[in-house]
């Protein structure tokens, strides 16, 4: 395992780690989709967006990874260890599911582990089943989202009884660590529960809308920070639909 000092440069709205990376050890293996891609039914529950984002280069992770569903969406460079088979540089995955394998931490997508090996050395790769790989937490950048994401409203959500949703698109190395609506009523922020992975639900959500969202991320170092996005749900919300609201940062 390499180690190299790391340093946090700034407070951005989406707060950056930028450091000299630092590899940890492990193992990687691949699972199987007819087109190469991910699934829609991950652990993460991201749906259609678990499959394509990243262009299809996704990756399942080990339980420390996943971290009970905090891990979902979170960036990571994934590099094998045999330099007769392997390209240097790599693979940059993101989390849409959960999975344990043969002490792997990665079960990637085939698009994501073909990605890993030299010019047409990839249905020899395919071959060994699990490589040694080394990884680093790296920033998720998505072009066309700069201070903003997406609300991906649940199919199970029953408007205007039940609501549930995950936050998509989150750049920097952040970890969705609690989502709030604000109650108009009260005037206060209502907490969602993590129902599993990404989504997090509410039974009776507010009815007047439209719906203020706030949710906290966390960086790997451990930094704590609240972003909020004002009418980030209209008032009539549907089931499956996708929302894209600006943010920006806030104390809490």
């Amino acid at each position: 395992m390499k180690k190299q000092l790391c340093a946090l440069l700034g407070i951005l709205l989406f707060p950056v780690l930028l450091c000299a990376s630092t590899f940890t050890d492990s193992r990687a293996t691949y699972y199987g989709t007819p087109d190469g891609y991910g699934t829609p039914s991950g652990a993460c529950g991201f749906g259609e967006y678990g499959r394509v984002v990243n262009n299809g280069y996704v990756s399942a992770v080990s339980r420390a990874l996943y971290k009970d569903g905090a891990g979902c969406g979170a960036c990571y460079k994934v590099r094998c260890k045999n330099p007769q088979l392997c390209s240097y540089n790599g693979v940059d995955v993101v989390v849409t599911d959960y999975g344990e394998g043969d002490r792997t931490d990665f079960i990637l997508s085939p698009r994501a582990f073909s990605s890993l090996a030299l010019p047409n050395a990839d249905k020899e790769l395919f071959n060994y089943g699990v490589v040694e790989v080394e990884y680093t937490r790296i920033s998720c950048k998505y072009p066309g989202f700069k201070d903003q994401v997406s609300y991906k409203i649940n199919e199970n959500g029953n408007y205007p009884y039940y609501l549930a949703l995950s936050v998509l698109y989150v750049s920097g190395q952040n970890d969705i660590t609690a989502v709030e609506l604000w109650q108009e009523d009260t005037k206060q922020w209502k907490p969602m529960r993590r129902a599993y992975g990404a989504v997090w639900d509410m039974t009776n959500p507010p009815t007047r809308g439209p719906i203020t969202l706030r949710f906290q991320a966390t960086t790997s170092l451990g930094y704590t920070y609240w972003v909020r996005s004002a009418n980030a749900i209209p008032k009539v919300w549907k089931a499956g639909a996708t929302y894209k609201a600006t943010v920006k940062l806030i104390t809490k």
